[in-house]
């Protein structure tokens, strides 16, 4: 048959029974029948009782939807056909929603801009099966490394559309995860899973983690995009990073050294940094109903603006104050808080007691706090509440570490002390 199907009587039964094999199949329903046509699901259901038949351009449509021709529809032996795949259209793997040519497009558009990281030490090109990196001279090289991900700040990010500082976060937070045991970072690697590959927003992604790189002076050498159909909403994707530094082994900052008497200096974080979003955003977005566009006259700024200030890396500076002092220990504040990441680097006999009120508490937790009713205590575990690193020093050290910090654009402020006791963290007096 060739052109407009003929409507007579057997023809419609052999149509009938045709559609009803593929609705045996659980990946098609009347419901979506309907919807990929253009017609209501009444209209399907005739069909299926041989009381109908689709117009010459639903048929077609239907045909297409199928993966079949619409002879194939109305042609008898067609459900008897033990191999029917040879009347169905060949299928790519662009139609299974993964498109090799949008990734190759949109690695050309960015391989310049990872390009811009490259130190001296890199010996491979992009698109290489593995990244090369020449480690260089060291006596007694220790690698130091480090993989997170950016977690549910991304949601925001796909709210406001905004795709390059999310990515910029996941380098600051792995390099901040690394110098803080005196690594200069070398070399960063990501993995971006998404459902459908957009080269827009893939660019936004590369420039904030070619940024991110920059700052801190490694190279970004390689990485994997995955697409993924059906396994990401759509719009949305996973972004998350590896990163490798190394120290001479006498260079390693361990927190053994650790004493009664010594001094807890605390560097200004510029706002949640990458931990916290699952609350904050039930907060905002759930129970006070805002959206990223919302203005808060107390931040002088919106919800989307305010969420998605970088992660503050530290580590030029750290690098820099490791020739000027001894620094016996530091914490990175992220998940866990102040009392949860400072204790890790506590030896046994010591306890950091923290002064409260040495610092200002940025205005975004105190937000927070209010509109969520939440605990101090837990506000503490949550959030870094202002206060992204915490470094620990000899009293005979402070100073110069201040001087150095404060020239190097760090807001370096006296958080504490360690005394002797229980291994922990003490917080103390209450914030107002």
């Amino acid at each position: 048959m060739r052109g407009r199907p003929k409507k007579d009587p057997e023809i419609l039964k052999i149509f009938a029974e045709n559609l009803n094999r593929f609705l045996r199949k659980p990946q098609h329903t009347q419901k979506s029948i309907a919807a990929a046509v253009g017609v209501s699901k009444q209209s399907v259901s005739n069909w299926c009782k041989g009381e109908g038949f689709p117009s010459y351009q639903n048929i077609y449509c239907l045909a297409d939807h199928l993966g079949v021709t619409v002879d194939e529809l109305t042609e008898e032996s067609f459900g008897n056909k033990e191999n029917r795949g040879t009347y169905k259209k060949p299928l790519t793997y662009a139609d299974a929603g993964v498109s090799f040519e949008a990734e190759a497009k949109a690695m050309q558009r960015t391989k310049g801009i990872m390009e811009t990281t490259y130190r001296s030490e890199v010996m491979s090109n992009v698109g290489s099966f593995g990244g090369l990196f020449a480690l260089g001279k060291y006596k007694q090289p220790i690698l130091v490394s480090s993989t997170d991900s950016v977690g549910t700040k991304l949601k925001v990010a796909f709210k406001a559309n905004k795709h390059d500082t999310v990515a910029f976060d996941i380098v600051s937070h792995c390099g901040n995860d690394i110098v803080v045991q005196g690594a200069e970072p070398l070399f960063f690697l990501d993995y971006i899973g998404v459902g459908k590959l957009e080269p827009l927003v893939f660019e936004q992604i590369i420039i904030g983690l070619a940024s991110g790189c920059r700052e801190i002076g490694c190279a970004l050498i390689g990485g994997e995009t995955a697409e993924l159909p059906g396994f990401y909403a759509p719009g949305e994707y996973d972004l998350v990073g590896t990163i490798v530094g190394v120290v001479e082994r006498d260079a390693l900052i361990t927190g053994e050294n650790i004493a009664p008497g010594d001094k807890l200096i605390g560097l200004e974080a510029t706002g949640l940094h990458t931990n916290g979003y699952s609350l904050a955003r039930n907060i905002l977005f759930g129970r006070c109903n805002y959206n990223v566009n919302t203005y808060l006259p107390e931040l002088s700024l919106t919800v989307g603006e305010e969420l998605l200030k970088t992660h503050k890396n530290y580590v030029k500076s750290i690098l820099k104050l490791r020739d000027v002092c001894e620094v016996k220990g530091i914490a990175h504040i992220t998940g866990g808080g102040l009392p949860g990441n400072l204790k890790r680097i506590l030896p046994e006999g010591c306890r950091a007691v923290i002064q409260k009120q040495s610092w200002e508490v940025p205005p975004i937790f105190k937000l927070l706090q209010r509109e969520g009713n939440v605990e101090e205590a837990e506000m503490y575990q949550v959030f870094n509440m202002g206060v992204g690193m915490v470094l620990v020093l000899a009293p005979d050290s402070v100073a110069a570490a201040s001087e150095l910090l404060n020239a190097s654009g760090e807001a370096a402020f006296l958080l504490g002390d360690v005394v002797s006791g229980d291994k922990g963290v003490e917080l103390c007096p209450s914030h107002s």
